[in-house]
């Protein structure tokens, strides 16, 4: 039997309605593609479903294996830290020392509740590269200290997680940048 296999969209969430939205549009467009059955999003804040409500249903509806991809374009405070301890791949700040890479994705292994580097992920600490603890924060409104509040969800040991880089200067974006530039 195969394990169902669920595509998790994740993005930050907003007051206002776009970044739902938007986040909604891109869950779509790839379910029209056809190369993914299964298509939930999750928000981190301000909006749902919440990374943690996502989860929960993904697992209820009999998903195996959740790849997650942050809808973010550059790699962040989001994606290297609060992202990946809803999903339960990074315990808490102190345990960051490469327990997860999202360099090539990460398979997180429940079985044991340890941090098992799968296929395309990293094979030895090492490769992760250098991801280092940066204690500032930024200006939208998350307040002091830049920590998120979630619930916490309990993977089931037979459910893997294989959580992914956010987007990047993809040359697709060079691309949409230039043609947004160009418009009249």
């Amino acid at each position: 039997m195969d394990k169902k296999e669920t595509l998790l969209l994740v993005g930050h969430g907003s007051k206002l309605p776009y970044s739902k939205q938007l986040l909604i549009d891109v869950a779509d467009k790839v379910k029209a593609s056809g190369k993914f059955q299964h298509v939930e999003i999750g928000l981190m804040e301000f909006n749902e479903p919440t990374i943690p409500q996502s989860l929960k249903k993904i697992i209820a509806d009999g998903t195996k294996k959740i790849v997650v991809v942050p809808v973010f374009l550059a790699p962040g405070t989001h994606t290297e830290k609060d992202i990946p301890r809803m999903l339960g791949i990074l315990k808490d700040t102190a345990d960051h020392d490469h327990q997860y890479c999202h360099d090539h994705g990460i398979a997180h292994d429940h079985a044991d509740h340890g941090h098992d580097h799968k296929e395309g992920g990293c094979a030895h600490k090492k490769e992760c590269g250098g991801h280092k603890e940066h204690g500032h924060g930024h200006g939208h409104g998350h307040g002091h200290g830049h920590h998120h509040d979630f619930e916490k969800v309990d993977i089931p040991s037979d459910v893997e997680i294989v959580y992914k880089r956010p987007i990047g200067a993809d040359d697709r974006i060079a691309e949409i940048v230039m043609e947004r530039a160009l418009k009249n």
